[in-house]
């Protein structure tokens, strides 16, 4: 996989006949109690000293992740737009720095149906996001959570449901990795003997849940769950020719994963 371009809210990949343009929605910052240790115990002043912080906060970056090729255009997640908090909601200009038209984009996928990955389905002026959207993918566990989002009433008549191993696109397969939600999926992008997984929530604090798979996250709707499947994924990523894609590591997110003695390190690519 190999960077072709990059800019402030993009960055272009090639991967054999693939292009992967990663997204930039922005960033959140969230305080550090949210980190768990094992029982669901936030760690207090027994903060590890490697967890990294801004102003006390630990800064999560929002990323989306779009993959090019046989004709179609599919976005994983979509952002918060102007949902949440004002330090997100760039992903269109994310587009247009990428030289990305919105009618381009005729698949959405979800790995969960969190706020800051759906709401921006729907733009800042209310619009449609992406005017020409063909396909509409939604966990299956998680389309009656979709469906009481009040932003996004309108795409309910659209929304489909996919399953684990369904293969939503040439080289596009779903993984199942239940636990942060109780749908949350994963999309195993091939190409080329190389290997993409656009994860999602598997990790939300790279400083530490790398090093530490155990330690978990408030929002985990399955702590138990959670903490093994990070550890499933983790395994799985890093196999050689294995690459990920996370919609909190920091930006553009695209890097390599390698097993150190029960423990993972994380490189950017």
């Amino acid at each position: 996989m190999k960077r072709l371009e990059s800019g402030t809210n993009y960055a272009r990949y090639e991967m054999g006949e693939l292009t992967v343009v990663a997204l930039r929605d922005g960033y959140v910052d969230m305080p550090p109690s949210r980190l768990r240790q094992e029982g669901d115990r936030p760690f207090g002043s027994n903060l590890p000293k490697q967890v990294e912080l801004v102003n006390g906060k630990l800064r999560l970056s929002v990323n989306a992740y779009l993959v090019i090729g046989h004709g179609q255009h599919v976005l994983i997640d979509t952002g918060a737009a102007n949902a949440w908090d004002p330090t997100m909601g760039l992903l269109p200009e994310a587009l247009r720095e990428a030289g990305v038209a919105r009618d381009d984009i005729g698949t959405v996928a979800f790995t969960h149906t969190h706020i800051d990955h759906v709401h921006g389905l729907v733009a800042a002026d209310g619009s449609d996001a992406f005017p020409k959207l063909e396909r509409l993918l939604v966990p299956p566990e998680e389309i009656a959570m979709f469906d009481e989002i009040e932003r996004l009433a309108r795409f309910r008549p659209r929304r489909l449901p996919f399953a684990d191993g369904y293969e939503l696109n040439p080289g596009i397969t779903v993984v199942a990795a239940h636990g942060h939600e109780v749908g949350h999926s994963v999309f195993e992008v091939t190409s080329a003997g190389e290997t993409l997984l656009i994860w999602g929530d598997i990790v939300h604090v790279p400083s530490i849940q790398f090093a530490r798979p155990e330690i978990t996250w408030e929002f985990d709707d399955d702590q138990v769950r959670a903490r093994s499947t990070r550890r499933r994924i983790l395994r799985r990523a890093a196999q050689p020719n294995f690459l990920v894609a996370g919609a909190h590591l920091e930006f553009p997110g695209i890097g390599t994963v390698a097993a150190r003695a029960g423990t993972f390190a994380y490189a950017s690519l």
